[in-house]
């Protein structure tokens, strides 16, 4: 695809097209390099979004289970 620099305040800049922000995801942020004499635009990915996603999140064993209805804080007296 052609397109031009347009002038942004002092700046200049590149209006995408939708297809290729649809090929990157339609991301908000980008990350841009040059490599090479050429400008790379990647979508931005956030530090560790998902890495909790596959984690086992509930209780496997009995003993396990057997701590689910446990209270949080204890706000009685102690007797010793």
């Amino acid at each position: 695809m052609k397109t031009s620099l347009r002038r942004i305040g002092n700046s200049r800049g590149v209006i995408l097209p939708i297809a290729v922000l649809e090929a990157l995801g339609t991301p908000e942020t980008l990350n841009l390099t040059v490599e090479n004499g050429r400008i790379v635009l990647e979508p931005l990915k956030e530090p560790r979004k998902g890495w909790f996603d596959n984690a086992a999140c509930y209780p496997s064993t009995e003993e396990e289970r057997a701590w689910e209805s446990a209270p949080l804080s204890d706000d009685s007296e102690w007797v010793w």
